[in-house]
């Protein structure tokens, strides 16, 4: 199993933490976010990983230089530009090889997420991409058919919506994303044709009128987004009671 876990925001909320400092390497419990994300997809089986790096990237480079984590990780090096989600995934791209899957994980996301069982059942459905999503109080919402294929988004705020407009008229099912996803190759291929930066969510948007892009529904997930500097001392306790290494 292969993973691409993205390590290159800027980290502007976990200020002042990031001034000097990539936000995949402020610690939690002695250790840096991005070492927690590594050993937790480790445990469910992958072994292959890009990381991509932009805020002080040559501190992270110079980390996984000097840490052995069993594994094989690559850098895909956005310190030139930063590119946004899909950017930064389709520039990363190019570092897989073959027609295996890629797990998506951002570095700030902690969860109890079994990732074996979403990678499971995104090869069972077939799926060209499958996000993991759920139930939770989030303004941004994504919006489901009855198959559980992506057809809208909302910011619940602003009311501002994209993708197709005919779903908020039907019964439909609104999902929190979880910032964890898998892609097929194939699917990756599609961003041939798009900007170097772009967001992950549109590209799924426009390719699920023709693609099968899944949500998949996590009725029971606990997670935590450690972007904010108060959510780091929650998170110490949620790695203790969700997550063992």
């Amino acid at each position: 199993m292969r993973a691409m876990i993205f390590a290159a925001g800027l980290g502007t909320r976990l200020r002042p933490l990031t001034d000097n400092c990539p936000k995949a390497l402020v610690e939690l419990d002695g250790k840096p976010l991005l070492f927690h994300c590594i050993e937790n997809l480790k445990r469910f089986g992958v072994t292959e990983f890009v990381v991509n790096v932009h805020h002080f990237g040559e501190q992270i480079i110079d980390y996984l230089q000097a840490n052995d984590f069993g594994v094989k990780i690559k850098v895909s090096d956005e310190r030139d530009f930063l590119l946004d989600t899909g950017g930064g995934l389709k520039r990363a791209s190019a570092l897989f090889e073959g027609e295996e899957p890629i797990i998506v994980h951002n570095v700030d996301i902690f969860s109890d997420a079994d990732i074996r069982m979403l990678y499971d059942a995104h090869l069972a459905s077939k799926a060209d991409a499958t996000l993991l999503c759920s139930h939770r109080d989030s303004s941004r919402q994504l919006v489901s058919s009855e198959d559980g294929r992506l057809r809208a988004w909302k910011n619940l705020k602003t009311d501002e919506t994209k993708g197709d407009a005919t779903v908020f008229g039907e019964p439909n099912n609104q999902l929190a994303f979880a910032g964890i996803h898998i892609i097929t190759p194939s699917l990756l291929r599609e961003m041939s044709g798009y900007p170097d930066k772009f967001s992950i969510i549109d590209f799924y948007l426009d390719m699920a009128t023709s693609h099968d892009i899944q949500l998949y529904e996590s009725a029971d997930l606990q997670m935590i987004d450690v972007g904010k500097v108060d959510a780091l001392a929650k998170a110490g306790e949620f790695i203790k009671k969700h997550i063992n290494h």
